[in-house]
């Protein structure tokens, strides 16, 4: 069977982890969830003081990005991120964390500098990847493009759920407006912003199950694979 680079693409908080962990799992793949590297240097800034709510020290960045390593293992099943040697699994998931992702994704540098890691793991095939712009720059010849998305509300109500089950105090209207930012700071920036290519398979999950989508990406990956 052939092994093929798959690319995920989509909005915040569309389901595309879920769907590339399942996914990566039935292929035998590995997984990179490049979200988790962009928050990871949310977090190096939040933690070093490179970034407040107006301003980004880009300068000192810069300098810094050379220092900032990322690398993920799996613990008891379940994928960790690693920044510098330590678990911020769970500092990266907050939204600080993600709303500080966003913000350093549209750097030029930082881009460049996690686009050439992920570059490096996609060498041998047999990935999953997810994020903004993997099939449009990290992964520009994919066997496998799939875009996805879903309205706003409702994935605002998953990320609120999420957040709640994992005991993190949350607010609905708060969470819809950082979607709705979000987006907005992912389709417009200059540095690779949020499209779908041309030859992406589209899937919007908004009145999917996990189960019924996971269904409709196993068979394009099937096709893809046996072609």
């Amino acid at each position: 069977m052939n092994r093929i680079i798959v690319a995920i693409d989509g909005f915040s908080a569309c389901g595309k982890s879920t769907m590339s962990k399942q996914l990566a799992q039935y292929a035998g793949y590995v997984y990179v969830d490049t979200g988790a590297m962009y928050r990871a240097v949310g977090l190096f800034c939040i933690e070093n003081g490179l970034i407040d709510s107006t301003f980004i020290n880009e300068k000192l960045l810069s300098e810094k990005i050379s220092d900032i390593k990322i690398h993920f293992e799996n613990i008891n099943g379940v994928q960790h991120t690693f920044l510098n040697g330590k678990d911020v699994e769970n500092q990266i998931r907050t939204l600080e964390a993600g709303n500080a992702a966003s913000r350093v994704s549209a750097i030029g540098f930082v881009r460049t500098a996690l686009v050439d890691m992920q570059q490096k793991m996609g060498e041998k095939k047999g990935i999953v990847m997810d994020g903004r712009d993997i099939g449009t720059v990290v992964f520009p010849d994919a066997e496998l493009k799939i875009f996805v998305t879903a309205l706003p509300e409702i994935r605002a109500k998953r990320r609120y759920e999420e957040l709640l089950h994992n005991s993190k105090n949350a607010d609905y209207q708060q969470v819809l407006e950082n979607i709705n930012e979000r987006d907005y700071r992912d389709t417009h920036r200059t540095e690779s912003p949020l499209l779908r290519a041309a030859d992406a398979m589209f899937l919007d999950n908004s009145h999917l199950s996990q189960s019924q989508q996971f269904e409709i990406v196993k068979q394009w990956f099937e096709e893809k694979v046996n072609s």
